[in-house]
């Protein structure tokens, strides 16, 4: 089995800089995916996926959100991520900068290219669906699923898995739906998971230590969305293992 190396580096959008992690298995990586964390940033949990992805077999890069790290200080992350979302396009932008830092640094012998994110991050992949960018399948768990900016019928390229709790209340019913009827006006392949009495941040297992009553960790939510994910990541990708790989 191939080894997994790790890497620290920086990339730019515009004036700004930003820190990419990425993991990758020495050779043949099956594809490679793109990690967007939730509003706080890039944190130690992010970066223990990406090498879990990595074990896996595929090449996995952790990007910035800021261009400041992780954000502890959740007032600050939010006014942060409220200035970054004002302008739609600028948003989408921002993420479009570490795809192409993602392709660029894969050893991908093929264009096989997915996007994860959790919390914010969910929400940034499915922009990043809706405006139609070139990747092969993204998967939101626990992300906000409103947009100023509703994909076309057309416009989405990627297969799309959404885990969501159904508890959570920072996606309201209302929301939800417009949701659901967003992804059938735009003809989207879209797959989504409902997990009963689950709230926000279900994936995140330090967020039941938070005093935050709409954020909680739930094993079950946790392990059954990682298997979904998985199952998509094979249909989509329909990877052969090369030999050290068995």
């Amino acid at each position: 089995m191939s080894s997994i190396e790790v890497h620290n580096f920086t990339y730019r959008h515009g004036d700004i800089e930003l820190s990419g992690y990425m993991a990758q298995p020495s050779r043949y990586p099956r594809a490679a995916i793109l990690i967007v964390p939730t509003m706080a940033g890039p944190n130690k949990l992010m970066f223990d996926r990406a090498r879990w992805l990595a074990s896996l077999g595929y090449s996995a890069m952790v990007s910035d959100i800021y261009g400041q790290g992780f954000v502890e200080d959740m007032r600050e992350a939010r006014a942060l991520a409220n200035e970054l979302r004002a302008d739609a396009e600028y948003y989408r932008e921002r993420f479009r900068c570490a795809l192409s830092e993602l392709r660029e640094r894969s050893k991908l012998g093929n264009h096989q290219i997915g996007a994860i994110g959790y919390g914010m991050g969910g929400e940034i992949v499915l922009e990043m669906a809706r405006g139609g960018e070139d990747i092969a399948v993204v998967v939101s768990f626990h992300g906000l699923l409103a947009t100023p900016l509703p994909a076309k019928r057309g416009t989405i390229k990627a297969r799309i898995l959404v885990c969501q709790g159904r508890a959570d209340p920072l996606v309201p019913p209302k929301q939800f739906r417009a949701f659901l009827e967003e992804m059938d006006i735009s003809g989207a392949d879209c797959h989504v998971h409902i997990y009963s009495g689950v709230l926000h941040g279900f994936t995140d297992i330090t967020s039941s230590s938070r005093s935050r009553d709409a954020v909680k960790y739930n094993a079950s939510a946790d392990r059954q969305s990682k298997a979904a994910m998985l199952s998509m990541f094979e249909e989509v990708f329909e990877t052969k293992k090369t030999p050290d790989q068995y």
